[in-house]
């Protein structure tokens, strides 16, 4: 008779950084303590802080809550960030064995960028063993111009098709891409090991919506996850600019974003400690 197995324990939720971007880490290792978030996902940035792993340690001891996940520099409005986009990578790499995390989010190539392109999954597989983190290349969308959808992300925005070890799935963007997040989860299988909590609309803009707020069947994949043995963990990724006008308004929002992510990702019973 096989031993019993461990009960899993619960779906850890971090807060990114980019959630109260253009206010610094230091903001958001805040907000995500006085809300009850596990931890926090730094998105490095022009902003120092968020590249400094001395910094962010002290910002852990202060708060008492992990760096979950490390996001690379590789957005478009990140591309001065630490030079070339192969040092982008190991330099991130580098700050989550710093900070004690072993995700590293990363965006595929930009158009342009073809020879980076070009070795990137390759590249990617090599630097999973050499640095020893998963980096998991984040789903993205084709860009709209007047209706049509332009192909600006090589070797493809959509990684359910490619030979990538690790994967970060965007409820916001992959609205976008007009695909059914449930159905792109369960074929990632075990290859998904981190999310993006958020939402969208298929508008051809990145919203990044409060769960719930848009069209992805975000609750039905989170309770997919949780039944499924997912053992990665889940960032709450939203866009608050439109609620800071009012004072309260954007811990209520990521508040709400964070009771969202709870319910939802409560493990059958017989699965939880």
């Amino acid at each position: 008779m096989d031993p019993p197995q461990e009960p899993l324990g619960p779906i850890p939720v971090a807060l990114s950084t980019s959630s109260v971007y253009p206010l610094g880490p230091d903001h958001a290792f805040a907000v995500a303590k006085d809300l009850g978030y596990d931890g926090v996902e730094v998105m490095v940035t022009g902003n120092s802080l968020s590249r400094d792993g001395d910094q962010l340690h002290a910002l852990v001891q202060r708060f008492g809550i992990p760096v979950t996940a490390i996001h690379a520099p590789t957005l478009l409005l990140t591309q001065q960030v630490w030079g070339g986009a192969w040092t982008k990578i190991q330099r991130s790499a580098l700050l989550a064995h710093e900070l004690g995390c072993d995700v590293v989010v990363v965006h595929p190539p930009f158009r342009w960028q073809g020879k980076y392109a070009s070795g990137f999954e390759e590249g990617v597989r090599r630097a999973n063993e050499t640095y020893g983190v998963k980096i998991a290349v984040e789903n993205m969308y084709r860009w709209r111009t007047s209706g049509n959808g332009r192909e600006m992300y090589l070797p493809h925005w959509d990684p359910v098709p490619m030979d990538y070890e690790y994967v970060t799935w965007d409820f916001s963007h992959a609205a976008i891409g007009r695909v059914n997040s449930l159905e792109a989860v369960q074929a990632l299988g075990e290859r998904l090991t981190h999310v993006h909590l958020t939402d969208g609309n298929d508008s051809g803009t990145d919203e990044h919506l409060p769960p719930g707020r848009g069209t992805q069947p975000v609750a039905e994949t989170l309770q997919f996850l949780a039944a499924s043995g997912f053992t990665g963990g889940v960032a709450a990724e939203v866009s608050t600019r439109r609620y800071r006008k009012v004072p309260g308004e954007l811990e209520r929002v990521l508040g709400e974003t964070l009771e969202f992510a709870r319910t939802h990702l409560q493990r059958p019973a017989a699965d939880q400690d």
